[in-house]
């Protein structure tokens, strides 16, 4: 097991291996005991988990309750959020409690907004089960609900009390969600790793403990020297304005980190036609994302995504904040007139 230590505005630990959720209820009485827990998860997840992970913390002396959301983005509405709080409140959970994140991005905005927001905040651990949220949405305490007029429009940084990731919840990942993942280890050795991007070429799993465990550190350094994202976090929306877009025109069918892998596609073009992304690196990265069995175009029109970024809460006045690949392992911030977008995606 590896322990990454996240030196943000709250220290917290990243537990990361084999078979740690039967070995939770210990492993959470070291950070607090005999407390309330509510566990906060979708249907899917809990069928596989769920029961394991409560019996685990009973036996540890927790309380236990759980909530179950709906699968998929529907979770991250208002409404959901209100049958959370609604639920929290009429079980009478405490400032002294705490929630638990079990399962995917979703459950962890949910989860973590939720935690932020409930009795001005209380408590909450990450238990995240797919490659996305162990590499990306479970670390760096960003928290969000989706608005009708855009994706992660509602949201608080929060950090959480802990992360454990069980590498076995892996090994029941659709297909689907396996996919999603991908898109974001791509997105961080496109960013910021040279060898992580060749060994991935080299055909390295990606669900491999050390490829994880470094994107994690990856991220963990970009959160410790910007945990608000008023610079340097805002490169890991690589792929995201354009993937936002894709999301929000599928009406949210395609999953977050498949959507990234399009937007990544797209930028790396752009940012081709603009000079400055050479087309040696371009075919790299469009020959990858070709090989782990990720999109790098779709089938929505020019017009229909460009309404779609219009709402992206990275848009400032007539401009928009881009991420451009200038080489493999480096990545640069680009404030361009939103007039200009269209050049980009051509």
């Amino acid at each position: 097991m590896s322990e990454i230590t996240v030196a943000a505005s709250r220290p917290y630990k990243i537990h990361l291996g084999s078979g740690l959720f039967p070995e939770l209820g210990g492993r959470l009485s070291a950070l607090r005991r005999g407390c309330g827990v509510v566990i906060v998860s979708g249907p899917k997840v809990w069928r596989l988990y769920g029961e394991s992970v409560e019996r685990a913390l009973i036996s540890s002396g927790f309380s236990v309750l759980h909530f179950l959301h709906c699968d998929g983005e529907d979770a991250k509405t208002i409404g959901v959020y209100e049958d959370l709080m609604n639920f929290l409140c009429d079980h009478r959970i405490e400032r002294s409690d705490l929630l638990l994140a079990l399962g995917g991005g979703v459950t962890g905005d949910l989860c973590g907004f939720a935690a932020a927001t409930y009795l001005r905040g209380v408590d909450y651990v990450q238990l995240p089960t797919t490659l996305l949220a162990m590499v990306d949405s479970s670390v760096g305490g960003k928290t969000a609900l989706n608005l009708p007029g855009g994706k992660n429009q509602l949201g608080a940084f929060y950090q959480p009390l802990a992360v454990f990731a069980d590498t076995d919840t892996l090994s029941t990942l659709p297909r689907e969600q396996l996919l999603s993942g991908l898109g974001e280890v791509v997105k961080y050795a496109l960013l910021k790793d040279v060898a992580l991007f060749a060994a991935l070429e080299q055909g390295q799993n990606p669900c491999h403990s050390a490829i994880i465990e470094r994107c994690v550190e990856l991220k963990k350094g970009i959160v410790q020297r910007d945990e608000l994202d008023r610079g340097e976090r805002q490169l890991l929306n690589l792929g995201h304005s354009f993937g936002h877009a894709v999301e929000k025109c599928s009406d949210y069918s395609i999953p977050h980190g498949i959507a990234v892998a399009i937007g990544m596609a797209m930028i790396a073009r752009g940012a081709n036609r603009q000079g400055l992304f050479s087309a040696g690196d371009l075919s790299r990265l469009l020959r990858l994302l070709e090989r782990l069995g990720l999109p790098t175009d779709c089938e929505y029109d020019r017009a229909a995504l460009l309404a779609a970024v219009e709402a992206d809460k990275k848009r400032s006045g007539e401009n928009i904040t881009l991420i451009l690949p200038r080489s493999i392992g480096h990545c640069e911030r680009r404030s361009v007139p939103f007039a200009a977008l269209e050049d980009y995606l051509n």
